[in-house]
């Protein structure tokens, strides 16, 4: 998986899309959840649930179902008086889109036994066939060590720069229709 850290700057940086009055620490604070929750499964693992189950790391939590889920909950719970209109759509979509880039950040890391993308309806293990994200430890302990050290590296590389350009260019586009 990409760190926890990874994760939340995408969700910032998909957050720069909204104008600055929409950008709240509300906004940035459910963002976030939405980016790390899938990895909420690792809980599994105290409980013995195996790896490849439904429930099981990677499962059910990292599928693209469950992503639309979350952010129609989310856009629900918080944005309760915009559910059904054009903001409470685009929010719903803000929020399935930063809780399913935890699923596509994770298949392009170099670790695990893939992600159900499909689940519940096909159960099958992905990853992408290019994967240049160092997998991340689990448990913040083993960020201070070499092997931590790899993974900031990499991510801010494969995570980093291409979130710093995009929010570069979300900026230069706002500035251009300010113009017109």
């Amino acid at each position: 998986m990409a760190s926890l850290f990874g994760h939340a700057f995408v969700s910032i940086a998909l957050g720069k899309t909204f104008s600055k009055q929409k950008q709240t620490w509300k906004l940035f604070t459910l963002a976030i959840i939405c980016a790390i929750i899938p990895d909420a499964d690792v809980i599994g693992f105290q409980f013995n649930v195996s790896y490849g189950s439904f429930w099981g790391h990677r499962g059910f939590l990292h599928s693209f179902l469950f992503a639309l889920i979350f952010g129609v909950l989310i856009t629900m719970l918080f944005y309760r008086k915009q559910f059904l209109t054009k903001k409470g759509i685009i929010l719903l979509l803000f929020f399935f889109l930063c809780t399913a880039s935890h699923t596509i950040l994770d298949a392009m890391t170099t670790g695990g036994k893939g992600f159900a993308f499909f689940s519940p309806f096909n159960d099958t293990r992905y990853f992408f066939p290019w994967r240049p994200i160092k997998v991340s430890p689990i448990g913040i302990a083993q960020f201070f060590n070499e092997r931590g050290l790899k993974v900031i590296s990499s991510e801010l590389v494969w995570i980093g720069i291409p979130g710093t350009f995009y929010i570069l260019i979300t900026l230069l586009i706002k500035r251009s229709r300010k113009k017109i």
